[in-house]
Formats: C-alpha cells, sequence, structure tokens
C-alpha cells in the first residue's frame, strides 16, 4: 500500500494555508452542521483572490473544522482534503514527493514517484 492516513491531522493544521471549496461542497458541510449556507459561509469561508476557502484558527492555523485531533466534517470534507497527498504539485518529481513524505506519515515510505504515478492512474 502507497499510503494509510493515521489521523495524525498534519494536514490539518501547522502552517497556514487554503482549503479552497465549492459550493456544492459549502453546501454539504453546511447541511451536516443543519446550518443555512448563508450562517456556514459567515462562519467558515473567507474569500480570497476571488476563490472560497475554510478559515484558519490562530495561533497554529488549525482548520475550522479540526477539533480534538479530528475532522468535524470528515465524511463531507472538501476534495482538497479527500485527495491529500495525491496533489499535482507533490507529484511533479521524486524530489516534490521525496518531500511530502516527510510531512505526511501516511505515506510507505519506500514509496516512490514512478511507481505511485502507475498506483493513481
Amino acid at each position: 500500500m502507497i499510503f494509510a492516513c493515521t489521523g495524525c491531522g498534519k494536514c490539518c493544521t501547522g502552517s497556514p494555508g487554503y482549503v479552497f471549496v465549492t459550493i456544492e461542497e459549502i453546501g454539504k458541510m453546511a447541511e451536516k452542521l443543519s446550518l443555512s449556507i448563508e450562517v456556514f459561509s459567515r462562519l467558515y469561508v473567507r474569500l480570497i483572490n476571488g476563490k472560497y476557502a475554510l478559515k484558519e484558527l490562530l495561533p497554529h492555523y488549525d482548520c475550522v473544522f479540526y477539533k480534538n485531533r479530528k475532522c468535524t466534517v470528515y465524511d463531507v470534507r472538501p476534495e482538497q482534503c479527500k485527495t491529500y497527498p495525491f496533489w499535482p504539485r507533490h507529484l511533479e518529481n521524486e524530489a516534490a514527493w521525496e518531500n511530502v513524505k516527510k510531512e505526511c506519515e501516511g505515506i510507505e515510505p519506500k514509496s516512490r514517484l514512478p511507481l505511485l504515478q502507475d498506483w493513481v492512474k
């Protein structure tokens, strides 16, 4: 196996970044929390360069939905979260893959990019 999430939460906290969300994803998360899209957006969403993104909580830049070391909207989490660590920038070359392996403990240490590219297909 190349990847098995350990639930460590390192991808949910620790450094500033953006979790971009679509209107459809906002709707699903709002429904899960029994909120209107308007209230959900006011509480949890910000606009970054014309795109919607989830807010972060300082001082550790935790995702607004990362509580008690778990995602409170996990079953309806955004696609960006579902696809981590298999983002295009991590798959560009072996060095990029090696760097993300240092961040994500769920990645098999012996995995190599050429094998991964075949697996992703």
